[in-house]
């Protein structure tokens, strides 16, 4: 896929940005500027959050295009994309893009979204398809038609948040860390040594009420030097870290690191180091059922299919998979191949009759990482539709594993 070249056009910066509204634009650099400070556990997942926000921002104050990165040559050349699309446009189309571009510029959205779908038309493009983006120029449900050698797909982009299989949510997760650490501060202060707090939450934890609840039972644990306190919404157990050898530097990664190993993919940790430097306080939650993100993505595509496509021409579901960490990309598409039964047993249901074919991508494929999947997607062909056959849409139907 052609995102890598040297020459990236780094001045398109300067047009994307007027496409945004510079105005819109400079305040929400500013305020991801105060969101993603570093120093607190919301802010670093901020910043993995809007990455793409903050890459280009950086490179619209004059970094120049020889040094530019890779990913950042990717990056600026799906921002040239959008002010092109944008020029093709009628006008109501365009300000409906415009639309799309202020929405991922407001609260807790991103430009993911959008980028998305400029890099899912790329790709199209490359495999020799011919496109018409119906859902902004002319309202379809779908986003692009695609034809190629006389077969023609209604092609739709979705974009999900792995937070919606996450019976806890990490961003709940680092707002409580974060919330908590000051007083863990002061209690490892007062008992040096090392400690790990272990929290089972049967039902997961979600919002602003349920997270304020837990801080005051690990408060009120902490406070009167109790080891257990169990209850309906979270069990929680302090015993002494005790990990063989489980010294900072004895394997990559640290301590964090041998947490993972004991505690599996799916749990949530952190560690808080005292003033001293000697002590140490780490915390590993558990919810009382595991992540459903291939489930997430599933429910997704029945929707999808049953409300974005018209069912004139085979549709193609195109899905984002955003809010992954490496570990989990590597996990849904590894050895037990979660995503890969999830989307097939999707494709066997009357809800995918119209669905000729799924793919599905996150970030690594989107900025390169060298571990990105094969062709940049994940693609698992419908042997059931009338269409799987047709050589024109074969170069995007045909499946990938």
């Amino acid at each position: 896929m052609p995102f890598a070249d040297p020459q990236a056009e780094l001045p398109a910066l300067n047009a994307f940005i007027a496409l945004c509204g510079e105005a819109q634009w400079s305040a929400r650099v500013a305020e991801l500027g105060l969101r993603a400070q570093p120093g607190s556990r919301s802010g670093r997942a901020a910043q993995q959050r809007h990455a793409l926000e903050l890459i280009l921002s950086r490179l619209a104050e004059g970094r120049p295009a020889a040094r530019a990165t890779p990913t950042e040559q990717r990056l600026c050349l799906l921002a040239q994309e959008a002010v092109t699309l944008a020029e093709t446009l009628p006008a109501a189309g365009r300000r409906t893009l415009q639309d799309r571009i202020l929405a991922g510029l407001t609260g807790p959205a991103t430009l993911i979204p959008l980028f998305h779908l400029l890099r899912t038309a790329a790709l199209l493009r490359q495999r020799g398809f011919t496109l018409r983006f119906d859902g902004l120029a002319a309202d379809a449900p779908y986003d692009i038609l695609a034809e190629r050698g006389g077969a023609t797909a209604e092609l739709v982009c979705e974009t999900v948040s792995a937070e919606e299989g996450r019976p806890v949510h990490r961003g709940d997760w680092w707002a409580l860390v974060d919330a908590i650490d000051p007083e863990l501060q002061t209690w490892l202060a007062a008992h040096p040594g090392r400690y790990l707090l272990k929290m089972t939450l049967p039902e997961g934890i979600s919002g602003a009420e349920q997270l304020a609840e837990l801080q005051r039972r690990i408060s009120g644990l902490l406070s009167a030097e109790r080891r257990q306190d169990a209850g309906a919404q979270a069990v929680l157990k302090l015993d002494p870290l005790m990990l063989a050898g489980a010294q900072l530097q004895d394997m990559p990664g640290g301590l964090p690191a041998r947490l993972r190993a004991l505690f599996g993919p799916e749990a949530h940790l952190a560690v808080t180091t005292g003033r001293d430097g000697g002590s140490v306080f780490a915390m590993a939650a558990r919810a009382g059922r595991e992540n459903e993100i291939a489930g997430a993505v599933s429910r997704r595509a029945t929707e999808a299919a049953a409300q974005r496509l018209t069912g004139r021409h085979p549709g193609i579901l195109a899905i984002f998979l955003d809010d992954l960490d490496r570990t989990d990309w590597q996990a849904l598409r590894g050895e037990h191949l979660e995503l890969e039964g999830a989307v097939r047993r999707f494709l066997t249901t009357a809800a995918a009759r119209r669905v000729v074919a799924v793919s599905c991508t996150s970030r690594f494929e989107m900025f390169g990482a060298p571990d990105a999947v094969a062709e940049g997607e994940l693609r698992f062909r419908n042997p059931a539709h009338a269409a799987a056959r047709q050589p024109g849409l074969a170069p995007a139907i045909l499946s990938s594993m």
